[in-house]
């Protein structure tokens, strides 16, 4: 991603906040995570919900294995038992599918989404059933490569907060995050990359 890839971020966002400095001196700038557009990611990124990412790969490649190609239409065709075959519970067999009818039936064409503006984005994914802001901010990160989210609801990011500094609190954590724009995504980045670095797990 593009924010990544430039130091002079890295730098900046190091000189704002001592905590980059931190986690720079430990364990480096974070990596060039990004993910591709399109109905898998999403689809994915609904699986990682509430789950770790290794459970979250685990039930997307039973899932992926299980059917022709991961399209909506494929998706679609699967009953509840296939879908708990595969290790997809109904909650989130519910989510695939209203992303999957979202798509096919135009009310969501997630080819338009990098050339509207960030709110509409949001707005837009939120009408899908199991889409909220955490999955918007995610996609928004890796997919559409949005230079300034923080995403409240990702624990790992709190976790890392909470542990490089005093702040507990919800709004506390805000707070801080106002003095990181307008790099808030590179900030996030830093603090999963300290997250899964020390506690020895890849992104």
């Amino acid at each position: 991603m593009a924010w990544i890839s430039n130091k002079r971020d890295v730098n900046r966002l190091i000189e704002i906040d001592k905590i980059f400095l931190t986690i720079h001196k430990q364990y480096g700038a974070p990596p060039n995570w990004n993910r591709p557009e399109g109905f898998i990611t999403l689809s994915k990124i609904i699986l990682e919900q509430q789950v770790s990412l290794e459970s979250a790969k685990a039930h997307f490649n039973k899932l992926n294995g299980y059917i022709p190609s991961f399209t909506p239409k494929e998706i679609l065709k699967l009953s509840d038992e296939e879908m708990r075959a595969c290790q997809i519970s109904r909650q989130k067999a519910k989510y695939l599918r209203a992303l999957s009818t979202a798509v096919l039936d135009g009310s969501v064409d997630l080819e338009k989404l990098r050339k509207m503006p960030e709110p509409e984005v949001r707005e837009l994914l939120k009408t899908v059933k199991g889409i909220g802001d955490w999955t918007v901010d995610v996609y928004l990160m890796f997919s559409l490569q949005a230079k300034d989210i923080f995403p409240i609801g990702d624990i790992a990011v709190i976790a890392s907060v909470k542990e490089l500094t005093r702040i507990k609190t919800r709004e506390g954590i805000l707070s801080r995050t106002e003095k990181w724009k307008p790099y808030r995504s590179l900030a996030s980045f830093f603090l999963w990359h300290y997250y899964l670095r020390k506690r020895n797990r890849e992104g």
